[in-house]
């Protein structure tokens, strides 16, 4: 296993350094000032990404769901129904493949689901589970597409459950903190009894769980919790530390005020730096859920406050400028988007892209004011609200 150290002021210490993750992106690491209110400039979705929208055949009452994706695979979607516990299966065109629902507490079931990855070569489905009463008992429980149990994978100490993502076709990625619980009582805070966390980013055997390398990030001791105290515990706040694009990861360290890119050849790159200091700040502001659209990288600004502000920019990458995000689509009009990374990510080994749920009986309301056109109207006008699907706009970079 190895392991690589980056200590936190390596990256200011030697100013500026490179930085490609594309080609297309200056030598020069810019600098967020969060403080800042910076323009808001509209780009049409058209014009960085192909557009396509899905709705899953509901011919078939198995089929309805309450849910979202939780993946995309060259030929599959994947939905996890909240109100069944079931794993659907459709194909890219929304015709229904098959389902399964192992959902329970035996030794091949599953219970409290945070994350699902499908590996459609193997037809091996991972089903990360989480027992939330036990900080250490968190595994991924291996499935065949239509429900055959496979293997039990378990993950490293303290990994946190929801960030399972793919790495490549043999190895999966996750990140873990010194600690796991998402609350933390007063007393320990105070008494500082729970050592600040740091990231540690581990690469796991698909096939047994066994750690294949791993990456650390230092925190210096920066506390990222919300500081609202409710029912006599702290929240931790949960955002997306790293974020697989088209080659690799970007890896948002709130502790640093850095986010890095991190390359499928394990070369470890700053992006950009954000200023002020984290450790200077209260109510602290961090950056996180980067995504990479091509000639844009989208990304998040999160106060950490109860409910947490959020603020959505994005870098143009041949010009260096940065602007709060106003999203447009021809198809519907009036309507603005925001790309918010999170689960919405769509990443495996062939997929780049991002997902938007629709819901009918807004686009129902736009139908009947006449703000909609194209593809999407066309199918908007056959599907009817009260026994339908939600309709999902598919955004390939």
């Amino acid at each position: 296993m190895r392991i690589k150290h980056v200590p936190y002021l390596l990256f200011f210490a030697i100013g500026v350094t490179g930085c490609s993750t594309n080609g297309q992106m200056s030598d020069v690491v810019p600098f967020i000032d969060v403080r800042k209110t910076y323009p808001e400039k509209e780009i049409n979705i058209t014009d960085f990404a192909e557009v396509s929208y899905i709705h899953f055949n509901t011919d078939d009452d198995a089929y309805l769901y309450k849910g979202s994706i939780c993946c995309a695979t060259k030929n599959t979607f994947v939905v996890y129904d909240r109100s069944s516990h079931s794993v659907l299966f459709f194909s890219r065109d929304g015709v229904p493949k098959s389902r399964f629902n192992r959902f329970g507490q035996g030794p091949e079931e599953h219970l409290i689901l945070d994350r699902i990855l499908y590996d459609e070569e193997t037809d091996d489905v991972f089903l990360c589970n989480e027992n939330i009463f036990e900080s250490n008992n968190i595994f991924i429980q291996v499935y065949s597409s239509t429900g055959e149990y496979k293997r039990k994978i378990p993950l490293p100490p303290n990994a946190m459950s929801w960030s399972l993502v793919s790495f490549d076709n043999k190895s999966l990625f996750v990140f873990a903190e010194d600690f796991h619980s998402t609350l933390i009582s007063p007393s320990k805070r105070k008494n500082r009894e729970i050592d600040i966390p740091y990231t540690t980013y581990y690469r796991i055997s698909k096939f047994n769980g066994e750690i294949l390398d791993s990456l650390k990030l230092i925190s210096n001791e920066v506390a990222l919790e919300i500081p609202v105290i409710s029912l006599g515990a702290a929240w931790i706040t949960r955002y997306y530390r790293h974020v697989k694009s088209a080659d690799g990861f970007y890896l948002c360290n709130p502790e640093t005020d850095t986010v890095f890119y991190y390359s499928g050849d394990r070369s470890l790159t700053p992006v950009f730096h954000k200023i002020p200091l984290v450790r200077d700040q209260d109510p602290k502001v961090v950056i996180t859920n980067v995504v990479d659209a091509g000639k844009y990288l989208f990304f998040e600004v999160q106060t950490l406050v109860l409910p947490p502000p959020q603020k959505y920019y994005f870098l143009d990458k041949e010009t260096g400028g940065i602007f709060r995000q106003k999203l447009i689509l021809p198809d519907f009009k009036g309507k603005d988007f925001n790309i918010e990374a999170g689960s919405n990510i769509l990443n495996s080994e062939d997929i780049n892209g991002y997902i938007f749920r629709l819901g009918l009986s807004e686009l129902k309301e736009a139908y009947d004011e006449n703000s909609l056109s194209g593809k999407l109207k066309e199918m908007v006008a056959s599907l009817d609200e009260y026994k339908d699907n939600d309709v999902f706009m598919f955004v390939r970079f």
